[in-house]
């Protein structure tokens, strides 16, 4: 874990604590990654709900809901599969406030619409009116590893952006 990620991780708890904010993740890419630098920090289990794995579709579909007719359009690196995980996520925790992601980290799996470094991303917040969802795609450069910490990193400095304002 990288310095960088480690001070997020505390920011992200000082933030969530002041906002009495709960944190969830459901991830493919970085395989537990956020979850693993969250419960890294001592006594984030005042912040932090539970990290879901979905390294499959099948386990994006049993365990957060994503529907197998959005994978089969869109595919499992897509805004609309990380923006269907964030809100299953949302569905299946206590979360105020989640992140997901999807990506191609490589080396291999990558195709020029989808180059290795894409990175879906999805994050929800619960409101009073339902969960809000936002969505984007980063494109990281890097080996595997490096592609994994920059998402993790990234997922990380949004949450905290969220939690800020």
């Amino acid at each position: 874990m990288t310095d960088e990620i480690t001070a997020l991780a505390r920011l992200l708890g000082e933030l969530a604590l002041q906002k009495r904010a709960v944190i969830a993740t459901a991830e493919s890419c970085t395989a537990g990654g956020i979850a693993f630098a969250v419960t890294d920090v001592s006594g984030s289990s005042a912040w932090f709900d539970r990290g879901f794995v979905t390294y499959t579709n099948e386990s994006k579909q049993e365990m957060i809901d994503v529907c197998e007719t959005t994978l089969r359009a869109y595919g499992a690196v897509s805004v609309q599969t990380a923006g269907e995980m964030a809100e299953g996520v949302m569905k299946h925790s206590r979360a105020t406030h989640a992140v997901a992601v999807t990506g191609i980290a490589g080396p291999t799996g990558g195709v020029p619409s989808k180059p290795v470094g894409t990175v879906c991303f999805g994050f929800a917040t619960r409101t009073d009116d339902g969960i809000d969802v936002q969505t984007e795609t980063m494109w990281f450069d890097g080996d595997r590893s490096l592609v994994r910490q920059s998402t993790v990193a990234h997922a990380l400095r949004r949450l905290c952006e969220l939690l800020a304002n």
